[in-house]
């Protein structure tokens, strides 16, 4: 079962900075990268999520796919915008859409659909996502089949 709504963002600041830069005079890929992670782990901590929350669950998110388009460059010194949030949550994974925009004039600098796969901590295996990670982040809990049902 999926459940689909719509969250508000999460805005998490960066700067670009010198080390962020490649050799073509703009903010490396990897940062791309980095930077939806980085929202990412912020928003779950403000929810009450960090990763000792998670580890009390028996699970947390890794990575499992990133769609990511680069619309313009980010620049040294440029204070960024990275918005992000939970759109979608599944049994044993979410989506979570991310922006990462320049702060001084809202320019879309980057766009990037991410699938995190919840895991077990002790195994590594994909298990059921708890409801406490459903509700944190706005969703309903699972609706549960009646076990006459299954």
């Amino acid at each position: 079962m999926s459940s689909d709504i719509v969250t508000p963002w999460y805005h998490h600041r960066v700067e670009v900075a010198a080390a962020d830069i490649d050799e073509l005079g703009h903010a490396s890929n990897i940062c791309y990268v980095r930077w939806p992670q980085d929202a990412a782990v912020a928003h779950s901590t403000s929810v009450g999520l960090g990763y000792e929350g998670y580890i009390r669950l028996g699970g947390v998110f890794v990575v499992r796919r990133q769609e990511l388009d680069y619309l313009r460059p980010a620049l040294r010194g440029e204070a960024l915008e990275v918005r992000t949030r939970v759109v979608s949550v599944m049994a044993a994974k979410c989506h979570r859409q991310t922006e990462i925009v320049r702060a001084s004039d809202e320019t879309p600098l980057a766009r990037a659909m991410t699938t995190w796969g919840f895991v077990d901590v002790t195994v590594g295996r994909p298990m059921r996502t708890p409801d406490d990670v459903y509700v944190a982040f706005g969703f309903a809990p699972r609706q549960r089949r009646a076990s006459s049902e299954e």
